[in-house]
């Protein structure tokens, strides 16, 4: 009895359950776990994302919060959810309705506590990697599933799709293999020959994937929008043309070997053409008609909208036709993140939105790895929005809010004048 009084376990389990620095590891290790699942998982990122902040409430330092909390950055996505909140009190629909509208946006509020934390972690880096580790192991299991449909977890999934759908794919390793080119750069300037080979492979097998296996409309747009950026931002123009004339010479490449590249840009011309006519029902028509409705309601109530979760029955008084047809088709997305905001809560809505997006972007100015993943991540959002409600959709959501979130405080504390006058707290 002696012996077990005198055992150290209870005393150490003490001293770290109320050591400050043990719980700065656990929520670190959670925000590695959550981008190791952001591939795989939606329930686990929910359990997880509640996990974490959890775990960010003992000896949560008020001060420090408190400033994040009076940044732009900060200020910006929690008047979007609170919004959509108070948007609730001038919608029409049905309270259940209304309350389900909300909750796209309250992933937003993670934002700031990311903020607060990776401005005191060194682990911030660790996240990017996990994630980056995640996405290259979905490359190894989409190209299974291509081979072998039957190993797809998801029933009826397309081509190449092990889990999720081919958006959500698209999203993650056109991002991973964009960011990728920062490090590739300066290895090369710094003639790490070896390492920039291992970077570049893992490159092209995000691309080769989404040129071979499995191709997203929305990745095909935006990357050579992010591949601008890059250039334009750390390569004189010389290296821009050399980039310019081999993206240009992979392109035509993939497409004289690839029949998922030209069947899916053919489609581009035929789904209009479709739509046009009225001769079936079409991704790109869909969209078309939720975009030319979603103006109209936009003009009907244009300074506040319609209250949160109104879109759907705006849409259902719209329709006209059959189901068959686009015209006839009832949504609560516009796909478009713009008209998704400006349809529920009108101008304000947007001068919101847009405000959030521009003070992320000048968050990420400067030179560094961080400050490029974070401008990457919030300029593939903007973009892939025009096409989809990617603030709000759950994959991509999440994806903005840890991308910006972790680079955000990893900046946030390099800066000096975001240092407390007791420094950076290291775990």
């Amino acid at each position: 009895m002696s012996a077990l009084a005198g055992h150290p376990g209870p005393t150490l389990l003490v001293r770290r359950w109320r050591d400050p620095a043990a719980w700065r590891t656990t929520s670190d290790v959670v925000a590695i776990l959550l981008a190791v699942s952001l591939p795989w998982s939606t329930s686990l990122v929910s359990i997880l994302g509640v996990v974490m902040l959890i775990t960010m409430v003992p000896f949560l330092d008020i001060d420090r919060l408190l400033r994040v909390l009076k940044r732009p950055i900060a200020l910006a996505p929690i008047g979007l959810f609170l919004l959509a909140l108070l948007g609730t009190l001038w919608s029409d629909v049905a309270w259940g309705a209304r309350l389900y509208a909300v909750g796209p946006a309250a992933k937003l509020l993670v934002l700031p506590a990311l903020f607060y934390h990776f401005q005191r972690s060194e682990r911030g880096l660790w996240v990017f990697a996990a994630f980056l580790g995640s996405c290259a192991l979905m490359v190894v299991a989409s190209t299974a599933v291509a081979f072998n449909p039957a190993l797809a977890l998801k029933a009826n999934a397309d081509r190449g799709i092990f889990v999720k759908n081919y958006i959500d794919q698209g999203q993650e390793f056109s991002l991973c293999a964009v960011a990728l080119a920062y490090p590739i750069a300066q290895l090369l300037r710094s003639r790490r020959y070896w390492q920039a080979s291992l970077l570049t492979a893992l490159m092209i097998a995000f691309l080769a994937n989404m040129a071979f296996v499995v191709v997203s409309r929305t990745a095909l747009v935006t990357i050579p929008i992010l591949v601008a950026v890059f250039g334009l931002m750390h390569l004189q123009w010389r290296a821009n043309l050399l980039i310019a004339v081999s993206a240009l010479a992979f392109g035509f490449a993939a497409w004289a070997v690839s029949p998922q590249l030209q069947a899916k840009v053919a489609t581009f011309a035929s789904q209009y053409d479709d739509y046009r006519n009225d001769r079936a029902t079409t991704s790109i028509g869909e969209r078309l008609e939720y975009w030319r409705k979603s103006l109209r309601f936009f003009a009907e109530a244009p300074l506040i909208g319609h209250g949160s979760g109104s879109t759907r029955h705006l849409f259902e008084l719209a329709a006209s036709g059959t189901k068959e047809l686009a015209s006839g088709q009832v949504i609560g997305n516009p796909h478009n993140q713009t008209l998704n905001v400006a349809v529920q809560w009108g101008a304000l809505g947007v001068i919101i939105l847009y405000a959030m997006w521009a003070v992320h972007l000048l968050l990420f100015r400067g030179e560094g790895l961080v400050p490029w993943i974070g401008l990457l991540v919030v300029v593939q959002n903007i973009f892939t929005s025009l096409f989809n409600s990617h603030i709000f959709d759950f994959h991509e959501g999440w994806m903005y809010v840890i991308g910006v979130g972790v680079a955000g405080g990893m900046v946030l504390r390099s800066r000096p004048q975001a240092e407390t006058t007791q420094g950076p707290v290291t775990s």
